[in-house]
């Protein structure tokens, strides 16, 4: 008859249960258990396993950076993009610029280097490999708000241009420059408008009339003069200007997702008139327009020297007091979208107007003059 307790195993034994002593051959069978199970616990913590060792996966796969992501264009283009410091008696200013010419010519805003200028200041150019160079100033135009420096003993590469022309609404852009001082920065966009009438400038006596490339790229204080480049890396505008929603005493406009640059094409025509002459000419029709007329299209202001005599309006003409309300078939709705209409434009194309005098819709024909 037993004498073991018959609940379970874990169970304390009653006084008459398992008693005084334990045979042998139990007493090795619970050694054995035991030991498998601490070997088991022990495998965890050493690695091990039965005498097998425990090995973690750890990946060795590479990051694909294809031609054209953003990435890839980024690392390409970056080498080519500057930041410009232009030294004031007012202090001085920061902005961006790229090279456009493996000679030294860098393209940039004027409104970046102006102040330094007019007040004698220097003016530096930093490459992104962190050098620094002083630069001379080859040419500016306030009309076109651009500018081209130059500096020497550095290598460098030019950027490819892209055609402005051809950039559709929705095609992905680039914007880099160095927004708030910070150097080789890069964000990410698309085009959200073209042909906006944008004045930019950082006085009444310099402003620049634009026909922008508007985007969604993040654009701040410092990416002025900065390349905007689309999905091949070639550059198809100049960020200039960004809209606000303003500033309070103790913080800075920001990016709001509006970003305006200067087309590509225009700029290239101007930057080859500054290397060339030191200066640059935009195209005129020789009128004065009433910037305080708030009707629809762009009204020729009525003044005695409004019309330029034996100027091409004069010559198509054109009077006082005429409201013109398309310029080569692009419809006018301001002073200030006439102005970007007729600079987008060079000197000599024939263009058709299309105004209104009185009650009746007429339209001409002229051909664009350079300004004086």
């Amino acid at each position: 008859m037993s004498y073991f307790n018959s609940g379970p195993w874990w169970n304390a034994p009653s006084s008459r249960g398992l008693g005084r002593s334990i045979s042998l051959k139990s007493a090795i069978a619970l050694a054995l258990l035991v030991g498998i199970i601490a070997g088991i616990f022990g495998a965890s913590s050493t690695g091990t396993l039965f005498g097998r060792d425990i090995k973690l996966i750890k990946s060795t796969s590479n990051i694909e950076r294809p031609v054209g992501s953003v990435a890839e264009i980024a690392q390409r283009v970056l080498p080519s993009v500057v930041s410009i410091e232009a030294i004031s008696n007012d202090g001085g200013s920061t902005g961006s610029g790229f090279v456009i010419d493996s000679s030294g010519y860098i393209l940039t805003n004027n409104h970046v280097i102006a102040e330094s200028v007019i007040s004698g200041g220097a003016i530096s150019v930093r490459l992104n490999d962190g050098s620094k160079y002083p630069a001379k100033v080859i040419g500016r135009d306030s009309s076109y708000d651009l500018a081209v420096l130059k500096i020497r003993g550095a290598s460098l590469k030019a950027l490819q241009f892209g055609d402005s022309e051809k950039v559709a609404v929705g095609d992905s852009v680039i914007a880099i420059g160095s927004p708030l001082g910070l150097t080789g920065t890069v964000t990410l966009g698309i085009i959200s408008a073209k042909n906006r009438a944008v004045t930019a400038g950082e006085s009444e006596s310099e402003n620049s009339f634009i026909n922008a490339l508007q985007t969604d790229a993040a654009i701040n204080p410092g990416n002025s003069g900065g390349p905007l480049v689309d999905s091949t890396g070639a550059v198809i505008g100049v960020n200039s200007a960004i809209a606000s929603l303003g500033s309070s005493r103790n913080s800075q406009t920001g990016s709001i997702g509006l970003g305006f640059a200067i087309p590509i094409n225009q700029a290239r025509k101007t930057a080859e008139q500054l290397i060339k002459n030191g200066k640059a000419t935009y195209p005129v029709i020789g009128v004065s327009v009433d910037m305080n007329y708030s009707g629809n299209g762009a009204m020729i202001a009525k003044t005695s020297d409004a019309i330029v005599k034996n100027g091409p309006a004069a010559k198509a003409g054109l009077r006082s007091g005429d409201i013109i309300t398309k310029f080569d078939e692009r419809t006018i709705s301001s002073a200030e979208e006439l102005i970007v209409a007729i600079r987008s434009k060079s000197v000599g194309d024939k263009v058709k107007i299309v105004y209104k005098r009185n009650e009746a819709m007429m339209d001409t024909t002229l051909t664009l003059t350079a300004s004086d």
